[in-house]
């Protein structure tokens, strides 16, 4: 064999290792776009419509067919439990506009301000670029946004969120006058729970300003809150864990993918040879690039399925109590005789639907921690004791970070360190003890 046929064969080797390599890392979603797009440099390579028959002769199906029910083994489609999408907020600011009794300059400065809010309703532009983009005075960008502020949901077109729970607690039936000075003049030390200092300058106490918390946690951060302000990701699982026979079992969501057969209507799957070589070399080669298509699609397919059943295997305990155990890339590469490299390729961007939601399969690698007796401890278990210490606590007198280290290494026999906890509990959204700290 020639220097030069051994470098071509080298060069389409690692072509075709490039694409098993990438199809492994894609997720159901990335790898049906790759699907269409190679479609459309593949004469060969055709991509059936639902409707479509799946068999034809001479052109064989050469991916799985998918069964009208949906997944596989009767798994529960996925997008059926995804709710509708959100009523856009424009829609809604635009269909109260039309009941607006207003001339039509008005009408418009409000049209003007409903284009210029973000998707959490707040208005992003000033009154010198409303006049100057705008077409309109200052009295009567004013005028608009006053319209504007009285729409639903209650809060829009504010500028700030002082503003909005400005907006929102004046709508409210309880008068506040020492909420409203608080959030109008004191909101940033308010929030920093600067209140001994803020005590003294209002002259109230510190129930009086616990209950002006209490009040303000009653309203929306910002207008769409609560109606699905920000547009809702949705995320297609890759595969789904059921219980069957008492036992969990992995389903591939095969559905996800589109179904393709060979185009063989210039005739090279029953071997007619085109009287043009060259229109036979080209279809040959896009012949042998849709069966290695196919065969690294199945590749990745079955190592999905041994990856994510090896992972399961070991997380049965979450799977039955919602307890998760410590598991690194080694521990699944070792169960499932592939290298950790794979383990961690084929559990990028992949989503796994279980009866206790649907989680990224990364979400399962749990970094451990050593206890004093030897044994590991996930840093998510640790997290689950930080939430419940916390939860369970004296709001009076919360625990310090310091103190849920001693609680670890008195209770549960955990060697964890202050900052570590400190990371874990900001991870968790929890704020600090001072700012959790209530005054009866």
């Amino acid at each position: 064999m020639g220097l030069f046929q051994q470098q071509t064969m080298k060069l389409v080797m690692t072509q075709q290792l490039r694409q098993a390599i990438s199809l492994l890392q894609y997720s159901s979603l990335e790898l049906s776009e790759y699907i269409e797009d190679q479609a459309l440099e593949n004469p060969l390579l055709e991509v059936l419509e639902s409707e479509e028959t799946p068999f034809i002769p001479d052109a064989p199906v050469l991916w799985r067919d998918r069964d009208e029910s949906g997944v596989e083994n009767g798994a529960e489609s996925f997008l059926e439990q995804i709710k509708e999408s959100r009523t856009d907020l424009t829609t809604i600011l635009f269909e109260q506009l039309q009941h607006l009794n207003s001339d039509k300059a008005t009408h418009d400065h409000i049209t003007y301000l409903i284009y210029n809010l973000n998707e959490q309703g707040y208005l992003q532009v000033d009154v010198d670029k409303a006049v100057n983009e705008g077409s309109m005075t200052e009295s009567q960008f004013h005028k608009a946004l006053f319209h504007l502020q009285g729409m639903e949901p209650i809060g829009v077109g504010a500028r700030s969120l002082a503003e909005s729970l400005l907006i929102q607690m004046r709508e409210h039936p309880e008068e506040f006058e020492l909420a409203e000075t608080i959030v109008e003049f004191y909101l940033q030390p308010f929030a920093e729970k600067k209140w001994k200092a803020l005590s003294e300058e209002l002259q109230v106490t510190m129930k009086e300003l616990q209950d002006v918390h209490d009040y303000i946690q009653q309203f929306n951060p910002w207008p769409t809150q609560g109606m699905g302000g920000e547009q809702p990701r949705f995320i297609t699982p890759d595969v789904y864990v059921v219980r069957e026979d008492d036992q969990w079992r992995v389903q591939l969501n095969d559905e996800s993918l589109p179904r393709i057969r060979l185009n063989d209507s210039i005739g090279i799957y029953n071997k007619r040879i085109p009287k043009n070589k060259e229109a036979f070399d080209y279809a040959h080669q896009k012949y042998k690039q849709l069966v290695w298509l196919l065969k690294s699609i199945d590749q990745r397919q079955q190592t999905v399925r041994l990856v994510t059943e090896a992972i399961v295997d070991y997380q049965q305990q979450f799977f039955d109590t919602g307890n998760l155990r410590p598991m690194t890339l080694r521990h699944i590469a070792e169960m499932a005789g592939v290298h950790e490299s794979t383990v961690s390729r084929t559990t990028t961007s992949k989503y796994i639907q279980t009866p206790r939601g649907c989680f990224e399969l990364k979400a399962f690698f749990s970094k451990g921690l050593q206890r004093a007796v030897g044994e590991d401890t996930s840093a998510t278990v640790l997290k689950q004791s930080i939430r419940e210490w916390i939860e369970e606590e004296d709001k009076c007198k919360p625990l310090s970070d310091q103190k849920i280290t001693d609680r670890f290494q008195s209770e549960q026999g955990i060697k964890v360190s202050r900052r570590a906890v400190a990371k874990y509990r900001d991870e968790l959204k929890i704020p600090a003890s001072s700012k959790r700290k209530r005054f009866a």
